[in-house]
């Protein structure tokens, strides 16, 4: 891999980080609102399916070795085990499914695509991210829904919009500047 991949791949863990700090617990769920699913968002569709699979994990492997990156400062392997751990699972899969999507089709992907490849990302997080909610707390579907989907979505759409429309200024900038293949 070479330094400039290595670099991109440390710059979106870090965004990552940065936005896993906006937190906004509800009362109502052990899920806070945070910007994580913004930077999740970017660095797979700036980056692409290897090197934004690797920034979410880089980003997981920081919170796991005890770096207060995880949403309100969390970290540490307990974090993967709580009723919201499901969701970090679900970045790099994520990610990774969003990567696929983008790869379809010829050239680069346009709004539609990105926006397709994020929601098939959020869907895969909000899979994951239910599975373990409702094993750990003993929910039904309903409620496992209702406790850690529905909530989120509103303000999940919204990031999606913003991160499709900033990863297209993004990634064609980094392709004229020499970091990004085309």
């Amino acid at each position: 891999m070479k330094a400039k991949d290595m670099a991109l791949v440390a710059l979106f863990a870090a965004l990552i980080a940065v936005l896993a700090q906006v937190a906004v617990p509800l009362p109502f769920s052990p899920v806070p609102i945070t910007g994580q699913v913004l930077g999740v968002f970017l660095a797979g569709a700036i980056l692409g399916k290897n090197r934004g699979t690797l920034a979410i994990i880089v980003y997981l492997l920081l919170g796991a070795i005890g770096l207060p990156v995880f949403a309100r400062g969390g970290s540490g392997l307990a974090a993967f085990a709580r009723p919201s751990g499901g969701y970090l699972w679900g970045f790099a899969l994520g990610v990774y499914v969003m990567g696929l999507v983008l790869e379809r089709g010829k050239g680069e992907p346009g709004y539609g695509r990105l926006a397709v490849g994020m929601l098939t990302c959020l869907v895969v997080i909000y899979v994951l991210g239910t599975i373990q909610l409702m094993y750990l707390l003993h929910l039904n579907l309903v409620k496992g829904l209702l406790l850690g989907v529905l909530p989120y979505i509103p303000l999940d759409l919204a990031k999606l919009v913003l991160a499709a429309a900033i990863s297209l200024q993004v990634r064609r900038a980094l392709q004229q500047a020499g970091y990004l293949g085309p």
